[in-house]
């Protein structure tokens, strides 16, 4: 489970935030790149903070491109990572997927609430 707060589907693709999907990290890249895209995912959010602070809309547009350029690396945006030919269900809200039993019978076992906001 993603930082036990957040529950992972259970084929591990996505992890559940107010009840919308988001994609993992593709569980099958080398640790050295994982690590790497992930400092630079960190890198470029600090760089889009300090570029929005100091009102620098060139600073937000390259750090952004950063960002996206690590996530699409890490295998969050972009093709899927997964080959079964299953639909990309990034940012859908999982009721309206093929994981609504799944997410009914979660939200039931944890007191008839949703699963913690993130």
């Amino acid at each position: 489970m993603t930082q036990d707060r957040y529950p992972d589907t259970p084929d591990g693709r996505y992890f559940v935030v107010r009840g919308r999907l988001w994609r993992r990290s593709n569980p099958n890249l080398p640790e050295a790149e994982r690590s790497a895209q992930v400092a630079a995912l960190m890198t470029a959010r600090r760089e889009v903070g300090l570029g929005l602070k100091a009102g620098d809309d060139e600073a937000v547009a390259r750090a952004r491109a950063e960002l996206d350029a690590a996530k699409r690396a890490l295998g969050e945006r972009g093709p899927v990572w997964w080959s079964d030919g299953a639909p990309d269900l990034n940012r859908r809200m999982a009721r309206n997927t093929v994981y609504a039993d799944w997410f009914e019978n979660l939200a039931r076992d944890q007191g008839n609430r949703a699963p913690p906001a993130r």
